[in-house]
């Protein structure tokens, strides 16, 4: 006769072991349990897989959100920075542990542009790493460079000011880049050589755009410098501490090129910008044995830098190793201003982070 075990006496019935036990089962129970076991297996193996899933698009939805913030600050490194904390750096970091790129991505230098005492301080950072430290910096520092200076182009064509320093910026660096580009197979800068061609044609347009520029006369017809009297035109030269900028003066009209030949005028300039050492060594004598002092300043000033000083500069902590801007109320200056804190010239700055 038919039945489904080995044991004839308990036909659909089987021995089965157990943790208690053998025990007794019916086929319907067995196939019970195997239907539940299989059930919570396929659940166990379903669960597993999405946590999987989950897992690689949590790491892919990461990696995304780093990336395009990495683009983000390349492209617009100051629009979604706008806090409370402006111009201070936004992430501490110990002094050692930050490249000259990462500072330069992560200090506002976008909104800092806009402020006229930070503008100066600002171009003369641009100028010297131009000079020597571009290559230091990453892709996106170079970036973030080239996009910063554009802003600082299209301020000085907007308001007409500083078209002389911004000039000598744009040469210095396409001076620069014109050797850089020719080492390029030996990874001195970061991208394609196309890109960094363009950003050379860039610059070259930019330099035609200032070369084109015409300040317009105000339209204000109250009084004038040349309306004001000899003596409060010389107090007002005295406070200038650029040659350059002494002599650009002078050209306005033969009223005021008269008043800045007064050697005093010089003179204090020379005495600003150098030392008493090294003006003995570049005396300059005229025929009637009166020093030269405004031929004096041009020739000491291609023998030694000038004297630089900014109405706002960075200023680097010593106690918690923050870079902020003087007049930003930083924690560490509450108590003590003077102690924990140094004032970074630009120089200075681009030294802070050579290690």
């Amino acid at each position: 006769m038919p039945f489904l075990g080995q044991d004839w006496r308990s036909p659909g019935q089987s021995w089965v072991k157990t943790q208690e036990g053998w025990k007794k089962t019916t086929a319907n129970d067995s196939n019970n349990n195997v239907s539940v076991e299989s059930f919570c297996k396929a659940e166990q193996e379903c669960f597993n897989k999405e946590n999987l899933l989950l897992s690689l698009s949590y790491d892919m939805a990461a990696k995304k959100r780093k990336k395009d913030l990495m683009n983000n600050n390349a492209k617009v490194p100051c629009e979604n920075r706008k806090s409370n904390t402006l111009f201070i750096i936004k992430f501490s970091q110990r002094h050692g542990y930050c490249t000259l790129g990462e500072a330069f991505n992560r200090l506002d230098f976008c909104s800092a542009i806009k402020d006229t005492r930070r503008f100066n301080y600002i171009v003369r950072l641009l100028e010297l790493i131009a000079k020597s430290q571009l290559p230091s910096l990453s892709g996106v520092a170079q970036k973030n460079y080239m996009n910063i200076l554009e802003r600082v182009v299209q301020k000085v064509l907007d308001d007409q000011q500083n078209v002389r320093p911004i000039k000598e910026l744009l040469q210095t660096l396409y001076l620069s880049l014109c050797g850089l580009v020719q080492d390029m197979g030996k990874s001195v800068l970061v991208g394609n050589i196309n890109t960094w061609l363009r950003r050379m044609e860039n610059i070259l347009q930019w330099q035609q755009q200032l070369d084109n520029i015409q300040i317009n006369r105000p339209a204000s017809t109250g009084m004038t410098l040349t309306d004001l009297p000899a003596s409060l035109q010389l107090n007002i030269m005295q406070s200038m501490t650029d040659g350059k900028d002494l002599v650009s003066l002078g050209q306005v009209c033969p009223e005021l090129g008269a008043l800045t030949e007064d050697r005093l005028l010089w003179k204090r300039l020379c005495q600003y910008h150098f030392t008493d050492r090294q003006i003995r060594k570049r005396l300059m004598m005229s025929d009637k044995g009166l020093l030269e002092w405004k031929k004096m300043y041009f020739k000491l000033s291609r023998c030694y830098p000038h004297r630089e000083q900014y109405s706002d500069t960075l200023h680097f902590c010593t106690h918690c190793h923050i870079l902020f801007w003087k007049d930003t109320n930083h924690p560490c200056t509450a108590n003590n201003p003077e102690s924990c804190t140094m004032s970074l010239s630009p120089q200075d700055f681009i030294d802070l982070f050579k290690f």
